[in-house]
């Protein structure tokens, strides 16, 4: 596996939990050639930049630790390789299917195709993606979110927030996913504040490095900042880390992503500057999923988290933010208007 430079988590990343352990019972699979033929639970396969990124693939996890917890079986995890093809993808999730985990998850629009041909060799294990509605089957489960709803919010943020009238946006990868992002951050800032600017800097077109290169983002944000931004927005997985890194430097606000970082134990040093987090459900949805197995009743097709269903939301551990009445006011009003129609939110 290729070992990318993870600001302040080096202590923290750890490699993938072993697979092969005693057996537990409480969810069904087809999977009766596994290791004395009995079923597991939850197991889930990291999008790029794995565990430890504070962020997306760290969210995945508190889900799995949460359906460990609660369900008291066996789960498992898995990392992502360096330049690993959609059939190195697809051999995972059949493995972990064919070990008697269930259900198997993807994290990451990524997953796509293997998912799709996992869950065409085990049709009796149920198969969920995160962050991809394309992938259609009766045992398959899309786990989607309104990330531009979210990300009016944080554009809501950082143009009340500004002082220099200049904000950023930085993303992992230029496509379809991130543009959300992208979308609802600036029509949040210009609904709030049209004088303001908001400077954007894709990082590279390989997830592998627009998400798990947090020399990049560092680097992205720096620029930013140096042409007058005060508040920068990521959506970019690990490689944010350089962006919040680059924002305290500066003593300017950063906008992190899909987890709280506020509260990562990771950035600590970083927090004060870490105005707020769009963060979404990805723990929940992916809990949700496993417990629906465990019930017997298996969730599939598109299930979709907004602001409505609070599955998006402003992280509010910073207490600057928390105790700013003018701009939870603001933030109030914004919501209430997305929810009821009358705020339509782009994806592009």
């Amino acid at each position: 596996m290729r070992r990318v430079s993870r600001i302040a988590v080096a202590g923290t990343a750890t490699a993938s939990l072993a697979l092969a352990l005693s057996a537990c019972g409480g969810t069904s699979s087809d999977a009766s050639s596994s290791a004395g033929g009995k079923d597991k639970g939850l197991a889930i396969a990291y999008d790029v930049g794995g565990k430890g990124d504070q962020s997306f693939n760290d969210a995945a996890y508190e889900g799995l630790q949460k359906a460990k917890s609660e369900f008291g079986y066996e789960v498992a995890d898995q990392e992502p390789k360096d330049g690993e093809s959609d059939d190195d993808k697809a051999a995972r999730l059949i493995n972990l299917a064919k070990m008697g985990y269930n259900p198997v998850v993807g994290i990451g629009y990524s997953y796509a195709p293997a998912v799709e041909q996992a869950a065409k060799k085990y049709p009796k294990t149920t198969f969920g993606i995160v962050d991809d509605a394309s992938v259609t089957g009766k045992n398959i489960a899309d786990l989607v979110f309104q990330e531009n709803e979210v990300s009016y919010l944080a554009g809501v943020t950082a143009a009340m927030k500004t002082k220099s009238n200049t904000v950023g946006f930085v993303g992992g990868v230029d496509n379809a996913l991130i543009n959300k992002f992208e979308a609802g951050f600036v029509k949040g800032v210009k609904d709030t504040k049209k004088n303001v600017e908001v400077k954007v800097q894709y990082l590279d077109e390989d997830p592998a490095k627009g998400f798990a290169s947090p020399d990049l983002g560092k680097a992205a944000a720096e620029k930013q900042l140096e042409d007058g931004a005060d508040v920068v927005y990521h959506a970019a997985g690990l490689s944010g880390q350089g962006v919040i890194e680059a924002a305290a430097a500066a003593k300017k606000y950063a906008i992190g992503v899909d987890s709280d970082q506020y509260a990562q134990k990771a950035l600590a040093s970083y927090k004060k500057y870490i105005i707020t987090s769009a963060t979404k459900g990805v723990a929940e949805s992916i809990y949700k999923l496993a417990k629906s197995v465990e019930d017997g009743k298996a969730e599939t097709g598109v299930i979709t988290g907004d602001l409505k269903s609070g599955e998006v939301a402003l992280a509010d551990s910073n207490p600057e933010f928390k105790n700013d009445a003018k701009l939870q006011a603001a933030l109030k009003k914004a919501e209430a208007g997305i929810v009821d129609g009358s705020i339509q939110v782009p994806v592009k």
